[in-house]
């Protein structure tokens, strides 16, 4: 995906009104060997481009003084309570450095599992998704995890999912293969732990 962006000259609270009341949004572009950039983006192109999931998970080419950068979407903030982005930060991707990221879990075959035809459980997604490791050339846009054969009351677990060549997990909390859905069946052993956390 591509976006456009223009060097900002003026910084401060002040400028940063200014550039909001003209519909546009202060962004930093930081990393790799060059120092950090201030940027000024359109608020129009890059709210909507934020609606899609590829650009929270993608390789990014943005355009500025027109160079094209590799660039990856690191943070955004947003307006307390309007639909209005305030700050957006992104980093330099190096083709030859590995990149930490959260890639957006896609869960398949649910309704065919199982878990749901045959006891009518609940899936309940215990990770949306993963943080891994890998060069920029091998970041996924998705990882797909296949429901297909899930028993009710049982979890599909990471170890369970082939992962794309060149990916690895970055352990989350030292778990190296955590449970990534788990099948709650009314009643069953997997409910009963459920409610003991909520409890």
């Amino acid at each position: 995906m591509q976006f456009n962006a223009t060097p900002r000259s003026v910084q401060g609270t002040s400028a940063s009104r200014r550039l909001r009341l003209a519909s546009l949004i202060p962004a930093i572009v930081y990393g790799g060997k060059d120092k950090p950039v201030n940027i000024e983006l359109d608020h129009n192109e890059i709210f909507h481009a934020l609606r899609k999931e590829q650009f929270h998970s993608s390789i990014l080419e943005m355009q500025l003084e027109g160079k094209s950068h590799q660039v990856l979407l690191r943070s955004v903030q947003w307006h307390p309570y309007k639909q209005i982005v305030m700050h957006v930060d992104f980093q330099r991707v190096d083709a030859n450095s590995i990149l930490h990221t959260k890639v957006p879990l896609h869960f398949i075959n649910a309704e065919s599992s199982p878990a749901v035809k045959l006891s009518a459980a609940i899936i309940s997604h215990v990770f949306t998704e993963l943080e891994v490791a890998c060069l920029p050339v091998n970041l996924p846009q998705f990882i797909e995890v296949d429901l297909i054969n899930l028993i009710g009351g049982e979890s599909i677990h990471l170890a369970d999912v082939t992962l794309p060549k060149g990916v690895t997990y970055v352990a989350h909390r030292g778990d190296a293969n955590p449970a990534l859905a788990t099948a709650i069946v009314k009643g069953g052993p997997a409910d009963d732990a459920a409610e003991k956390v909520a409890a």
